[in-house]
């Protein structure tokens, strides 16, 4: 192992001495940590004038030395300097790496007195934000010139506003959980950012050019100064680019009226409610392609026809119901506001929702959704929505305070239900991989990722399905094929009793003593398991149908009245092997 190669940690490093110190111990390469920092902060190399060692000096002393003058200085006593004890080292008294000042780790109290006592909060520094009784006005807006900061020369660490702000910085960093480098680079940015500040606002874009120039964060020294009601936050809404975006190859006249349409779905209007933000999304996907078309030979929407209406009806195939009532929604808005004399689509029938077809999953596409679920996160997210029927978002939302380990119970969206052996070993590996990697975090939301572990916020939707992006079996598809597989299915033969799929009352006097009817309550009880086998064996109209397994011939998924942790466990086995 030659230079700085580096070593093997844990139960396969062996003790070996520096290079340099000759300190002995666990080291992370041929030097031990400190040889290392002394050698990047003293690059030069030359003869030591104790030892005469070809090492990195420090006023001609190598760190060896300077460690045996400052031991033989504190055996002494207090010295004002360690040049005269320099001068008299001949022998070295060896140690151990890592020994040397003490420092307390991160999550440790401090070692010795200042340890045992109470920190002291710091106290909130005053700031005069009293204004004048009379102020010149500003001739025009002018912006600092952030970029162009010298730490050296421009730097004022005694300026109030920054004294402040690194306060906020800490007291929220440490609710927060923020790690120690953010902390240091926030405070770095806010050095920048409040060096000679007066109280007024600042703008985003300025602090964005001015960091990220020095390859430092925004969002987090942004978030402080809007604390303290310094951020001028002048950055486009999202949804305003993305209406420019949409937009953009639409006529003026037909692109006026969609914009004020979708503006007043987003915020509301006089005696319109405000929507959800995806339903405008939603909205203009399904009227786009019929306002494309209607661009290349109208300027305005009040020039679109009855018949026009209908051709793009006739031609949406399946998506007929959503295009209309996206179309109807715009043109109703219009003729409200006045902008067309006559709605195109008052006449034109929309007709009723047909949903889908509910098809269960194939047992290849099982397999490659669990074949893509790599990461403790997407394992888990798999094992919930497959076994326990969750959707995304109750997922995403689920807190620490849900899971109960010891109790051998998980609740999702406000339902208690019974932990699976399964589930809580995805739950176990999560819990180990969000704590090593966010230890300090505050967020009390069970599923955390980078972004949401300085914060309380969930994480979000896009992130937690990425890993079966593009495929088949999604967390939505696995879910519905969860409650496929628990339903009760007709097979071919006599019509069941009474025309209906579920056991008649005086059939099944469990049902009326709480037999458990949802996907993640099945089996509470060994009373319940026997009822279920005594309809399945009696009622065999409530039998589900059979589907077709891996080796080409049908297997019989379990009843709705049974437990089905054991097929499930059989049908996901490659989550726990994983």
């Amino acid at each position: 192992m030659t230079g700085n190669q580096r070593r093997p940690r844990g139960s396969a490093a062996t003790p070996i001495s520096c290079r340099d110190c000759y300190a002995w111990g666990l080291l992370p390469s041929r030097r031990c940590t400190a040889c290392t920092s002394f050698r990047w902060a003293h690059p030069e190399i030359g003869a030591c004038s104790s030892c005469h060692r070809l090492v990195p000096l420090k006023r001609g002393y190598c760190r060896l030395c300077w460690c045996q003058a400052g031991a033989e200085a504190k055996a002494q006593g207090w010295t004002p300097s360690l040049a005269p004890v320099l001068h008299r080292v001949r022998d070295h008294q060896l140690f151990l790496a890592g020994l040397q000042r003490q420092r307390a780790r991160k999550g440790q109290s401090k070692l010795g007195k200042q340890g045992r006592r109470t920190p002291r909060p710091a106290p909130t520094p005053a700031i005069d934000t009293e204004v004048p009784g009379w102020v010149q006005p500003a001739l025009f807006a002018s912006r600092r010139d952030l970029v162009a900061f010298d730490r050296d020369r421009h730097a004022d660490l005694t300026n109030p506003w920054l004294v402040h702000a690194q306060y906020e910085t800490r007291s929220w960093g440490l609710a927060r959980g923020w790690p120690e480098w953010v902390l240091r680079e926030v405070d770095r940015a806010l050095v920048i950012v409040l060096s000679g500040h007066t109280g007024e606002k600042i703008r985003y874009s300025e602090i964005f050019s001015a960091l990220s120039r020095r390859a430092l964060g925004v969002l987090r020294p942004a978030e402080i100064l809007d604390r303290l009601g310094l951020l001028d936050d002048d950055r486009p809404a999202a949804f305003d680019l993305w209406l420019q975006r949409k937009l953009a190859d639409l006529p003026p006249g037909i692109r006026r009226d969609v914009e004020h349409w979708l503006r007043t779905l987003r915020d509301g209007g006089p005696r319109t409610a405000p929507r959800a933000l995806p339903t405008a999304w939603v909205y203009l996907n399904n009227a786009l392609p019929a306002l494309a078309t209607w661009s290349t030979c109208y300027d305005h929407l009040r020039e679109v026809t009855r018949d026009d209406v209908t051709a793009i009806a006739d031609a949406a195939g399946g998506r007929r119901h959503d295009r209309l009532t996206a179309l109807r929604s715009l043109f109703r808005h219009c003729k409200r506001s006045g902008t067309i004399f006559r709605d195109p689509t008052s006449r034109v029938r929309v007709g009723r929702y047909q949903p889908g077809e509910l098809i269960p999953l194939q047992p290849s596409e099982i397999e490659e959704a669990l074949t893509a679920a790599t990461t403790p996160v997407a394992r888990l997210a798999v094992a919930l929505a497959a076994i326990h029927a969750a959707r995304p978002k109750a997922i995403r939302l689920m807190r620490l305070d849900d899971v109960d380990l010891g109790n051998r119970r998980l609740v999702i969206g406000g339902r208690a239900r019974r932990l699976d052996d399964l589930t809580r070993q995805a739950l176990t590996e999560w819990l180990d991989h969000r704590r090593r990697h966010w230890p300090d975090t505050a967020n009390p939301h069970l599923i955390i990722s980078r972004n949401t572990a300085m914060d309380n916020r969930p994480a979000s939707g896009v992130w937690i399905t990425q890993h079966l992006r593009g495929k088949t079996a999604t967390l939505e598809r696995l879910r519905v094929d969860r409650q496929l597989e628990e339903a009760p299915q007709p097979r071919p033969g006599p019509a069941p009793p009474r025309g209906g799929l579920r056991p008649r009352r005086q059939d099944c006097p469990a049902l009326c003593r709480g037999c458990p009817t949802s996907p993640g309550d099945r089996g509470r009880a060994p009373r319940h398991r026997q009822h279920a086998r005594t309809h399945e064996s009696t009622n065999t109209h409530l039998r589900a149908a059979p589907r077709p397994s891996a080796t080409g011939g049908e297997e019989y998924p379990p009843s709705a009245h049974g437990c089905a942790e054991g097929s499930l466990n059989r049908r996901f086995w490659p989550l726990a092997a994983g």
